[in-house]
């Protein structure tokens, strides 16, 4: 399986297409997947797929973002057909964008992912397509060109920065006909890119376009416009440029995806992919006018789309039009918009509003609901109706399984009611609850039943639960059990997991006992744990021995790719006021190639007046991924007084992806009493969607309208023009 990235027009299709051709005289069979629909058609023959076949997944987000765990079921028929030693051989060929692949890939530290099929499924098998021909390619290109290929000889001759597929799919031509567009087609195009990028389906209702239109043109524009504007403007957008790409085209209903539920019904129109990933960089800072959101209101129909809409309005502040979309999503049933305006109905203090909206979800047959409606009962004091409603969600869904039971204990353990904590803990795990284990032993251990915490404990080793273990190694070790706590901790490190002996030597060296400590940790660095270095380092730091510390991390830096131990070197002398040789560090640790050693020595070039070095490096640091580094320099600057720079640096950083740079700036300038200024910026990023306003009440079960910077500056949120909305 080969899943090819990159932004549109790249040759990413043409690409799979010439991979594939050797495989034609051996008589392989290709196989595309589209109706009724991409995924129903995937999802349904998957389990037919024969030997010597090619699954052609041109635009694979179709299949692997499916809603409705679609996405997830066809990434696991895949996974099965790729590991069936009898449906062998076989060929997966995919395409994505840069954004899906980021999607899907993307670690969420701390989080369940929402696509554990999908990136199992990609691990390893992303290949990058440049945006552009380096100068190797566009040298073969120029060969071929000179043997007589006429098109891409144009190509090449007008061509910028290498971007020749670009071109030949047309898409400077699509940019010209939307900058020079009359202003009612140019109106469409941009709600079009709008509903594309803040979430809307792939096919636009033309009662949608119309609608929103209106206010993306100025009163003279709008007064102009002659009855038969629609007609003549979708006319002209639909004109094909070179690729026989238009900007706007018509999407016809196939008979035999008709009455499928695939497409919303009536006319639709569908954007121009290049136009597309175009309005999505140009026009993120924009926030769509009125007629957009009330037409998304009234005639669009998803309850997936009216979704991410309404989350887009509501990250842009736009308060009310992010109530109305949600209520229309939940009206077509949606169960995650159910959950939205339950969070938001508890900000505005209606439990009663929030718990319908979560009985419809529960009826609906959703076990989070459940589990949610089950801890407003526990807090009211209804525990037996709690215990049912918990004991509901664990019928609902497998997924959660005796989850309540711990969910209730803890609220039950913040009341003081040990005792019936301890039985609803029971009975988890009694069903086998591995985090019921766990807190079980907490308790039994506070409690003084050091015995039963440590049956607790090894009952969930026995699951193979890793912090269960170092769990009971930290009891043990406290309790004065030496002995078997480094029985098992040096198990742990035979097995190959040296964490345990390492946390072990940090709790004797807490205890005082730090001979025993190094001990433990010498006779791990002699059986060729490396890393009990830095262990040894970090107990020599603590203890003032800054000499020896510096020895071992030294030590820990030249034995492989640590380069890290200098960079940590370096922040210990910087700490410590020793400027020079903490500079000296980073730079050894950037040329070693550490690059969050490059954050810090910014930072130190900044402090010490080099702005133009700090920026350099921050610049390069940034260009590793990360762009904390830009706007760490807009702190600093902001704090020195120096606001036009400061302003310069956030907006940099912004631009290049820091979320939410502008309203952290807007916060400083609150601040140092600048409001007029930090409301221009904490406007701005509402624009863009990038402030964070979001009431966390689902982990606090408080009713507490959240204290947040844009919710003291506009209270009932803003009207799409910007303007502070009224009490609604």
């Amino acid at each position: 399986m080969a899943v090819l990235v990159g932004t549109s027009s790249t040759g990413k299709t043409r690409a799979c297409w010439e991979a594939v051709q050797p495989l034609i005289p051996l008589g392989w069979r290709l196989w595309h997947p589209f109706d009724p629909t991409h995924a129903e058609a995937a999802l349904a023959d998957l389990n037919r797929v024969a030997p010597h076949t090619v699954v052609w997944l041109n635009e694979a987000q179709h299949y692997l973002g499916a809603p409705a765990g679609l996405g997830e079921r066809i990434a696991a028929a895949l996974r099965s057909l790729l590991t069936e030693p009898a449906r062998s051989p076989v060929l997966i060929l995919g395409t994505l964008w840069p954004e899906y692949a980021a999607i899907y890939t993307l670690n969420q530290t701390g989080q369940q992912s929402n696509h554990p099929q999908v990136r199992e499924l990609l691990a390893g098998r992303l290949i990058a397509v440049p945006d552009a021909f380096d100068a190797t390619a566009i040298g073969v290109a120029k060969a071929v060109a000179a043997a007589g290929d006429q098109q891409l000889t144009h190509a090449l001759e007008h061509a910028r920065n290498g971007q020749v597929t670009q071109l030949m799919a047309g898409g400077p031509e699509l940019l010209h006909r939307y900058h020079t567009a009359s202003p009612p087609g140019r109106a469409l195009l941009n709600a079009a890119m709008d509903g594309r990028r803040l979430g809307a389906g792939l096919h636009l209702p033309i009662t949608f376009l119309e609608q929103a239109a209106e206010d993306y043109l100025t009163d003279d524009e709008y007064d102009a416009l002659d009855d038969d504007w629609l007609q003549t403007a979708l006319n002209q957008l639909a004109t094909t440029v070179h690729g026989n790409l238009a900007p706007l085209r018509r999407t016809r209903l196939r008979s035999t995806r008709r009455n499928t539920g695939a497409q919303q019904a009536g006319t639709t129109y569908r954007l121009a992919d290049y136009l597309e990933q175009y309005g999505r960089q140009e026009r993120k800072p924009l926030c769509p006018p009125t007629s957009f959101w009330k037409a998304a209101r009234d005639e669009l129909a998803d309850p997936e789309t009216l979704d991410h809409l309404a989350w887009a309005a509501f990250s842009r502040h736009r308060i009310y039009w992010a109530y109305e979309l949600w209520q229309k999503a939940v009206d077509a049933g949606s169960v995650a918009a159910m959950h939205r305006l339950a969070e938001l109905r508890m900000q505005a203090d209606e439990p009663e509003a929030a718990e319908n909206l979560l009985q419809q979800a529960a009826d609906a047959g959703d076990a989070h609901a459940l589990l949610w409606i089950s801890e407003m009962r526990e807090r009211s004091g209804d525990h037996e109706e709690a215990e049912r409603l918990a004991q509901q969600a664990a019928d609902v869904s497998d997924t959660f399984g005796t989850y309540g039971y711990v969910r209730l204990a803890g609220i039950r353990m913040e009341a003081g009611d040990r005792g019936a904590a301890r039985d609803l803990l029971k009975t988890a795990v009694d069903a086998g609850d591995v985090e019921a284990m766990h807190r079980l032993a907490e308790l039994e251990q506070a409690s003084g039943n050091r015995e039963s915490a440590e049956i607790l404990l090894r009952q969930a080793m026995g699951i193979d639960d890793g912090e269960a273990l170092l769990q009971l190694v930290t009891l043990l070790e406290e309790a004065g059990d030496h002995a078997e706590a480094e029985r098992l901790a040096r198990q742990a490190a035979d097995d190959g997991a040296p964490y345990y002996l390492h946390r072990l030597a940090e709790l004797r060296a807490e205890a005082g006992n730090r001979e025993a400590a190094e001990e433990l940790l010498q006779q791990s660095l002699a059986a060729g744990d490396v890393d009990a270095l830095d262990v040894l380092a970090q107990l020599a730091e603590k203890a003032g021995n800054h000499e020896d510390a510096e020895v071992l991390w030294r030590r820990l830096a030249a034995s492989g790719p640590f380069a890290g131990a200098l960079t940590h070197l370096g922040e210990i002398r910087a700490k410590r006021g020793e400027y020079e040789e903490a500079e000296a560090l980073f730079r050894e640790a950037a040329a070693a190639g550490d690059q969050g050693a490059l954050y810090f020595l910014a930072e130190l070039r900044e402090q010490a007046g080099d702005r133009v070095e700090a920026e350099r490096l921050a610049q390069l640091y940034d260009a590793g991924g990360s762009v904390r580094a830009l706007f760490r320099l807009a702190q600093l600057r902001e704090k020195a007084g120096d606001r036009p720079e400061a302003e310069r640096l956030a907006r940099e950083a912004a631009d290049r992806g820091a979320s939410g740079a502008l309203y952290r700036l807007a916060e400083l300038r609150a601040e140092a009493g600048y409001r007029a200024d930090a409301e221009r910026f904490a406007r701005e990023a509402a624009d863009a969607g990038d402030a964070d306003n979001w009431p966390r009440l689902r982990n606090s079960g408080q009713n507490e309208r959240p204290d947040t910077f844009l919710g003291r500056l506009w209270p009932h949120g803003l009207d799409p023009d910007g303007t502070p909305s009224a009490p609604w």
